[in-house]
């Protein structure tokens, strides 16, 4: 297996992880960006807010990722031990 295809493995194992995020917590996520699209989304800002929760995003989940180097460390609600696959 290439060096690119374990790399999208391991994030896609962390992403689709059951897991780093508690079910009550994904759904309210998913309500509240919900209610959020639903009325911002006639407003001039819309795309740029969109853009700008998507840039937080990005940069939330590298900063994630180099501090637990590449997903292979514990740190914050990720914890490699106990969600790593043998």
């Amino acid at each position: 297996m290439t060096k690119a295809k374990k790399i999208v493995r391991k994030e896609a194992e962390v992403a689709f992880s059951k897991n780093t995020q508690p079910v009550g917590f994904r759904i309210i996520k998913y309500v509240l960006l919900s209610i959020l699209v639903y009325f911002t989304c006639t407003k001039p800002f819309f795309w740029w807010m969109i853009s700008a929760l998507f840039g937080l995003s990005l940069v939330i989940h590298f900063y994630y990722r180099y501090k637990t180097k590449g997903w292979t460390r514990s740190f914050g609600m990720w914890n490699y031990e106990k969600f790593r696959k043998e």
